[in-house]
């Protein structure tokens, strides 16, 4: 079995920090993206919904279709029973077969001229669903056209940072190798807490970068000591001197320029 290496506070302060400027590399270059992969995802979905939509209105286009059949049959029926009840009072005795005859000739054209009052407005919503129709699928045919267009910005993007995350992600796993688990633990759960991602900072003019709070003299000789780690009291995260940290961003700075 392999030894395990054993690396000093001053190897491990280094590949921490080396390891903070690996993912802030792999941050910028996920921040190009930006929103984009969000954009993506929120223009699939309103096409879909709008795909959806679509059908529900050609659905209800073909009840409205249906619904004027069926009013042209009632039509067609009633017509037919008046022909029938005209030939029925040519042939009646008495008074009041005849005006019975007249009550339900009456009734089926009322009944006719009902359904076409029915068709009309039928043909009415069908106007304004046609219309509703036709917006929604320009709708459709714009956001999709900005959706491609979405598409082919974020998979140009990829295509250019796609490799250089690969190999930065590669660089972030052999630094970590150097860091016991408990420290990695609670760099990523620092990361993870602040908005910038920065876990690992140098002390700039006695005070934590980005903090307008002064370190205490004898705390700043410990953080250049390199003997131990050093959290900042105010923001929670891990210190190294000024000097450590330009040594390790002149030395990542010629690997990041190699990939």
């Amino acid at each position: 079995m392999a030894k395990k290496v054993e690396y000093s506070v001053e190897e491990r302060l280094r590949a921490l920090y080396d390891l903070q400027l690996i993912d802030s590399r792999i941050d910028k270059i996920r921040s190009v993206r930006g929103e984009l992969p969000l954009e993506v995802e929120d223009l699939e979905d309103e096409v879909s919904g709008l795909g959806v939509r679509i059908e529900n209105i050609e659905a209800e286009l073909e009840e409205f279709e249906n619904g004027i059949k069926d009013k042209l049959n009632k039509i067609e029926e009633s017509k037919a029973l008046i022909k029938k009840y005209n030939d029925q009072q040519k042939n009646v005795r008495n008074n009041r077969a005849f005006e019975s005859l007249s009550k339900e000739i009456e009734y089926q054209e009322l009944e006719i001229e009902y359904s076409e009052k029915q068709i009309n407005e039928i043909k009415a919503q069908i106007e304004l669903k046609k219309e509703k129709l036709d917006e929604t699928n320009s709708l459709k045919e714009e956001r999709n056209s900005h959706l491609e267009h979405k598409k082919n910005e974020l998979d140009s993007i990829m295509k250019e940072t796609e490799k250089e995350e690969n190999e930065l992600l590669n660089k972030s796993e052999e630094f970590q190798s150097k860091i016991d688990d408990s420290l990695l633990i609670s760099y990523q759960k620092i990361r993870s807490s602040v908005k910038n991602g920065l876990a690992v900072v140098p002390v700039e003019r006695g005070a934590s970068a980005g903090s307008f709070f002064v370190i205490p003299p004898q705390v700043q000789l410990d953080i250049s000591s390199r003997k131990k780690f050093i959290i900042d009291e105010h923001s929670g995260r891990i210190l190294v001197d000024k000097e450590l940290a330009n040594e390790e961003e002149t030395k990542m700075s010629e690997i990041f320029s190699s990939i």
